[in-house]
């Protein structure tokens, strides 16, 4: 069978670096699912995307598809025969339609019931007639926006001015609004020209004639090589921001790196302001020396080759001045008003119409992280460094530089509560509690910044979930859950020895002047749901089974840390096979309690010595396995537990817990509750699939 290569271009308007990797990604899908549904054979897709085309090129296309042999099911026999045994209408009709007769018809059993079958010859058909429906694909792709342009219906990404779509040599006729496809793509929009494409294989080559690279990995790995040898010949260290190169290498057709320079005296302003001004605003890379200092340098990635490249610094150059400019005022400006001034600003800054302004949000962070510091019986110099922390947390939200780079908030905090005179660890903490600032980001360093840190995402939780504002499939406007996770991280981080629950429940007490009218009961219940559902992702990440998590969640969360250590505990315990002895009995206590109730349990009514001797083990156990539970001994505990496994067995071999006597049943369902109590206080053993390898 011969083989064809198939080329389909959507030429458009520069599309949003952000468009290409998503639109790309469909491309290739869609291309995939509809060359299988069309039954086409091929070799290979490669997808091309630039600022201003996506394609798609199809290696080794089958100039048909293939023959093939179909079983069609029509009527059961019994409708397809009358009584005499003729044809019925329904039989006939049904081979006509197959283009067969009825000599064609044979009879099949399928689950007990006779069908009337035929044998149907499809001829493959030519891919020439197949591929115009790639309009569909064409038409099908989504974007994160779109746009209508003149008097056309189509909604895209950007207006589409050419399309490309060949057949070997041989053009593929689509219609998309008033462009019709052809053979014709355009080179760099200013170092290019039209292109005439009279075979599809040329197409990456004609292009790159033209000063476009179609490949994304080519074009980064030019980029990526420029930076090093840059770094090379320059003795520097250019900081090589991941999301920064892959929004770069989107930006561009034909790559070429070079460097510009500014003034000494910019270098005044801190660091991150002058980073996040060229990165953000300017998409350039900034320069440090060996030892890791800011220099007066950056690097740009243009669009197009090295001619006249130094007046193409120039030009950047003068419009990064005067960006560095603005940020020199902003920080000069900022620093002419006090922290109390800036605070007094944020009572006119709304938080959340039912939780208040910014001013009352650090109000309650006060008193929660209060909270905390008492839970965690700091002393009072360092309480004190807390609350301050807390109450000036905010104060940089309405400085003029967090205003223009809203990715520095806490980070400007930090530098200005240290030119204000604020203690070290305080104004670190004014930075820290943001963190973690993303999912794996970086946790605060200091105390002060931890209980801040979580005093706030508590106090943003709790309120918004009090509210109504518990988030659903893709809506989570105030990252609740990116907040959730951060306080769990920062706890389990810093083994904090304070519950979840006792978190919640002292922030819901701030909580208690501020809302009215909510069921505070039901309000917690839903706010512990959401954290249990943040610190299963926890566990999951730890690589800990499903079942052993719901049996350390079955009740609370409590200790971070702890609750961490006893899933590995009995992921441990689950493939150990001197376990199976324990596991069989505790599991054995846990299903029979269910059966009554503890309603306290009467020595005088045992009936032997089993049940003294099961008694006798649960009272040694008790307060030796609550007081290592309270320690975080999670191992002892459990082999102190442990003790109880002989007991029970010979408890359940030689006594009838159901017995016929109720109160002598209802002492010893008691004493298995008072056992099962103590196995609930570690873990659910009932929800764990215990599949020792024995």
């Amino acid at each position: 069978m011969t083989k064809t290569n198939v080329l389909f271009e959507i030429g458009l308007e520069e599309m949003p670096a952000r468009f290409l990797n998503g639109a790309r990604q469909q491309l290739e899908q869609k291309t995939v699912e509809w060359l299988d549904s069309l039954r086409l054979p091929y070799e290979s897709i490669k997808t091309y995307t630039t600022p201003r085309r996506l394609a798609v090129f199809i290696e080794g296309v089958a100039n048909k598809q293939p023959d093939m042999e179909d079983e069609v099911r029509g009527p059961a026999k019994k409708i397809a025969l009358d009584k005499e045994g003729n044809w019925s209408k329904a039989a006939i009709g049904f081979s006509n339609g197959q283009g067969k007769t009825v000599d064609d018809i044979y009879f099949k059993d399928v689950k007990g019931t006779e069908y009337v079958f035929i044998n149907k010859f499809i001829e493959g058909k030519k891919t020439k007639e197949l591929l115009p429906q790639f309009q569909d694909i064409i038409l099908g792709l989504t974007f994160p926006k779109n746009m209508r342009w003149g008097n056309y219906q189509l909604r895209y990404a950007r207006p589409i001015r050419w399309l490309v779509a060949l057949h070997g040599s041989d053009i593929v006729p689509l219609q998309v609004e008033n462009v019709s496809s052809g053979n014709r793509t355009f080179g760099h929009r200013f170092l290019g020209k039209e292109i005439e494409i009279n075979n599809s294989d040329s197409y990456v080559t004609l292009l790159k004639e033209q000063y476009v690279i179609v490949s994304p990995e080519e074009r980064k790995e030019l980029i990526v090589e420029g930076l090093k040898q840059l770094e090379e010949t320059k003795d520097w260290q250019i900081m090589l921001d991941k999301e920064l190169l892959d929004e770069v290498h989107h930006l561009v057709e034909y790559p070429t790196v070079f460097f510009g320079q500014f003034s000494e005296e910019f270098l005044e302003v801190p660091d991150e302001a002058l980073i996040t001004s060229m990165k953000e605003h300017q998409r350039y890379f900034p320069v440090l020396s060996k030892d890791g200092k800011l220099l007066p340098y950056f690097v740009a990635v243009r669009n197009g080759n090295d001619q006249y490249i130094e007046t193409v610094a120039k030009g950047n150059e003068k419009v990064l001045r005067a960006r560095l400019s603005d940020a020199r005022f902003f920080y000069e400006e900022d620093q002419k008003l006090s922290i109390e001034h800036n605070l007094e600003k944020l009572t006119r800054m709304v938080f959340q119409e039912r939780l208040g302004t910014i001013a009352d949000k650090v109000n309650r962070v006060v008193s929660i992280s209060s909270n905390i510091a008492h839970f965690l019986d700091l002393d009072e110099e360092q309480t004190n460094k807390v609350i301050r922390a807390a109450t000036i947390s905010k104060f940089d939200l309405v400085t003029n530089m967090v205003n223009e780079f809203t990715e520095l908030q806490g980070i400007m905090g930090e530098k200005y509560a240290v030119l204000f005179g604020e203690d070290p660890n305080v104004a670190k903490a004014v930075n820290e509690h943001y963190m973690p600032r993303a999912s794996k980001g970086k946790l605060p360093t200091t105390i002060e910044g931890a209980i801040v840190s979580v005093a706030d995402k508590l106090d943003t939780i709790v309120g918004c979930i009090s509210v109504g504002l518990l988030p659903t499939g893709s809506q989570d406007p105030y990252a609740l859950r990116r907040q959730s996770l951060g306080v769990l991280q920062i706890i389990n981080e810093r083994k904090w020895n304070v519950t979840v629950e006792k978190l919640i429940s002292s922030t819901q007490d701030v909580y208690d002047t501020v809302l009215s009218g909510i069921n505070k009961i039901d309000v917690a219940q839903n706010i512990k749901e959401f954290f249990k559902g943040r610190a299963t992702y926890i566990l999951k990440e730890q690589q800990i089974d499903q079942d052993i998590i719901e049996a350390v969640l079955s009740g609370e969360v409590g200790v971070v840390s702890f609750t961490l250590d006893k899933a590995n505990i009995l992921s441990r315990l689950k493939q150990d096979e001197s376990f199976k002895l324990t596991q069989e009995g505790l599991v054995r206590v846990l299903n029979l309690a269910t059966k009554g109730e503890d309603l306290g349990v009467d020595v005088e009514l045992f009936e032997n010595d089993y049940e003294r001797e099961l008694y006798s083990a649960y009272q040694t156990t008790k307060d030796q396995y609550i007081e290592l539970l309270k320690e975080q001994q999670g191992s002892p505990a459990m082999d102190v537990l442990s003790n109880l496994a002989t007991p029970i067995h010979q408890f359940f071999e030689h006594t009838m817990v159901m017995a016929e006597d109720e109160k002598i049943q209802s002492n010893r369902l008691s004493l298995l509750n008072k056992i099962a109590e103590l196995v609930f206080m570690f873990a659910d053993f009932t929800k764990i699939q215990w599949k020792q390898q024995y």
